[in-house]
């Protein structure tokens, strides 16, 4: 491999790349460092960002940091890299996710590297989407990109909807009763615009979407009673397309797994003209985490609730200069 592929400026970009990646609140848990006479990234767990009330054991923050490797792949392939990857490669370091070796020699997969222009266009979409079916190739489409990371994505049947609907309601009840999920929320979800001096992290009002006008549904409202100023209503569709991202096992090896297979299907479907929305609420409650998944189907455990389908794209939501991620040493 040729050695302008190891310089600073092709590291930092791949970093740029991977913390463009979706997160829980948006709170970036992710640090890297780069081992430049070896020509290995290291990606670590950030914990100074994890949310201790509604992800206790960092299942949550596993799968942002997965979904931060995935991009990294995929910015690595669009550079013309075969990393080779081993997740937790140090037991004794729980902290070391994964090492990304840059001098990889396998074929280039160029079927990531397609996905590298999505990138930057995905963002959460909080909005009214339009009620307009996605074509059942597509679905079977986003179904193989799940699998190709060891996950499963499956979109339920109306019964299973339904009872989906009743947990994020449920859900929704146990935050408003918590004192600690709250402050989490209002932490990283600030109800004020954002300002030119504003944080390089969380979740601006404006990236918030509309207030649903007819009751909640599969969006999760992180104003959560708040006021926001210059906030509307709005109806939003009556058959949304919902999909549950999930894994055989449960373990960080897993978490990690599905993070990588959820930004997959994000980018494949961002690349297909699909806007998305996710939601862990449900999933962050013990008791209610279990009933969300099929039991006719190979998901023994539901990792993440997503929502898509066509309409407007979702507002950006801030990042972190690569320069506080990355040390190159």
């Amino acid at each position: 491999m040729a050695a302008h592929a190891f310089d600073t400026n092709t590291v930092t970009a791949l970093v740029g790349d991977a913390a463009a990646a979706p997160s829980h609140h948006n709170a970036q848990p992710w640090a890297f460092r780069f081992l430049s006479a070896d020509g290995v990234l290291r990606l670590y767990a950030d914990m100074t960002r994890v949310a201790p009330r509604t992800d206790p054991d960092t299942r949550n923050l596993h799968m942002g940091c997965g979904a931060a490797l995935f991009n990294l792949r995929v910015s690595a392939a669009a550079a013309g890299l075969a990393p080779a990857v081993r997740l937790l490669p140090d037991p004794a370091d729980a902290q070391l996710l994964a090492e990304v070796d840059l001098r990889g020699t396998g074929p280039l997969d160029e079927t990531l590297a397609l996905l590298h222009p999505a990138i930057r266009r995905r963002h959460c979409s909080r909005n009214p989407f339009r009620e307009e079916d996605i074509p059942t190739a597509l679905q079977g489409r986003l179904r193989d990109a799940a699998r190709a990371e060891g996950a499963e994505l499956l979109f339920p049947g109306a019964w299973h909807l339904r009872s989906l609907l009743e947990l994020v309601q449920d859900a929704e009840t146990e935050e408003a009763l918590d004192p600690g999920a709250r402050g989490e929320v209002a932490h990283w979800a600030r109800a004020e615009p954002s300002g030119e001096a504003d944080a390089p992290e969380g979740i601006p009002a404006e990236a918030f979407g509309p207030r649903p006008r007819y009751g909640g549904g599969f969006v999760r409202d992180f104003a959560a009673g708040r006021t926001v100023p210059g906030r509307v209503s709005a109806s939003f569709e009556k058959h949304p397309h919902i999909a549950l991202l999930g894994t055989a096992h449960d373990r960080p090896a897993d978490w990690l797994r599905a993070g990588q297979a959820l930004e997959r299907v994000l980018l494949l479907a961002t690349t297909h003209g699909l806007v998305a929305s996710v939601t862990s609420q449900p999933l962050e409650w013990s008791e209610l985490r279990w009933v969300a998944r099929d039991p006719l189907s190979e998901i023994a455990h539901v990792q993440m609730v997503l929502r898509l389908g066509y309409g407007p794209e979702g507002h950006p939501t801030p990042r972190r200069p690569v320069a506080e991620l990355l040390e190159i040493v």
